[in-house]
């Protein structure tokens, strides 16, 4: 970019042109600004005195040790609102310690989860004191390559269960497929499926299990054919909820692992010509924004996602300062929100 001359003078007057001014030399002044000691007292008045004079302004010193640690927030995506509630609690307790975050999305769209080591790198070259990994699954050789360069790392919601030692921050997935469950029960219910997803996935199995942990305490069958999985979006889900649909006993309610694949149940549904709850109750798990703005208005289960980001940039912030946690998983609670998406089923 080109400079021209009405920009520099608004810019103020050079260090060169004050000790001009002054008739001595640029180190001198700049000895003068920085507050050195080393200057006689005629020589600092005469500077200091072209300062003034030809207003220049005193940048301030920068300190390392005054200024803002640096760590990195390394996502799934930015697309999403999911996203959008991890990049708010971490930007509060961020805010609240002082420190910068840098956010990348640096994961390889074929391979869901994996950083490319190509940032691993950038990571040590901007100087970042610790990462948090949201939804990210790390390889051995990964893992390794932060043990070896001494980063701290804390992971939000890992997809797969973290190597010993490792530390996470997650939210009672257990209890709320049990939750969800007991409430379908509980409105009466007993043909409920569940539309979960992928199978590997850690939060996605431990759904699944309180889901058939609720049903044998309800003295419930359990159906194979009622267990469904996906991945976490609305399109597969819209799939798997028609092949439901066509069972020869199909179920009256059905738990989704996450809000956006409960969006896709309500395409099939409407689809089919079914109402909601009419005919079918839907309930979701998150607790994301889209809940609230689907029609009618989805009964999910609230994840803490804000909540546990900020827990997570805490538990990262212990360990920057040389502290380990006491527990290397922390999961916090998960709440059943009513909405309009449940009721009896028809008689």
């Amino acid at each position: 970019m080109v400079r021209t001359a009405s920009a520099s003078a608004a810019a103020g007057p050079t260090l060169a042109v004050v000790a001009r001014e002054a008739g001595v030399s640029v180190p001198t002044a700049s000895k003068v600004v920085n507050g050195r000691e080393d200057v006689a007292p005629e020589t600092r008045r005469r500077v200091t005195e072209a300062l003034d004079r030809l207003g220049y302004v005193r940048r301030p010193r920068f300190d390392a040790a005054k200024a803002p640690r640096l760590v990195d927030l390394v996502v799934h995506s930015l697309e999403s609102s999911w996203s959008g509630a991890v990049l708010h609690g971490v930007e509060d307790a961020a805010h609240d310690a002082g420190l910068e975050v840098v956010v990348s999305a640096a994961l390889i769209r074929s391979r869901i989860g994996r950083p490319e080591r190509g940032w691993l790198d950038k990571l040590v070259a901007r100087g970042s004191s610790g990462v948090l990994f949201n939804l990210a699954e790390l390889s051995a050789s990964q893992y390794a390559w932060l043990e070896q360069h001494r980063i701290p790392f804390v992971m939000i919601d890992p997809v797969q269960e973290p190597p010993e030692g490792v530390v996470s921050v997650g939210a009672a997935n257990w209890q709320g497929g049990l939750t969800a469950t007991e409430h379908l029960l509980s409105l009466g219910h007993e043909r409920i499926a569940v539309i979960a997803g992928p199978r590997r996935t850690m939060c996605s199995s431990a759904r699944v299990a309180g889901y058939r942990s609720a049903l044998a305490s309800a003295g419930v069958r359990h159906r194979a054919e009622y267990v469904r999985h996906a991945g976490f979006d609305e399109s597969v889900a819209h799939h798997r909820m028609l092949e439901l649909l066509d069972l020869p006993e199909p179920p009256t309610a059905v738990f989704v692992c996450s809000d956006r694949m409960a969006l896709g149940v309500y395409e099939a549904l409407a689809e089919r010509g079914l109402r909601v709850p009419d005919d079918i109750s839907v309930v979701g798990f998150d607790d994301l924004p889209e809940a609230r703005w689907a029609s009618p208005a989805l009964t999910t289960v609230r994840q803490p996602l804000s909540e546990m980001a900020a827990t997570a940039l805490r538990s990262l912030l212990r360990m920057m300062d040389g502290h380990r946690p006491e527990s290397t998983r922390t999961e916090l609670s998960t709440r059943l929100v009513e909405r309009a998406s449940t009721a009896a089923p028809r008689a």
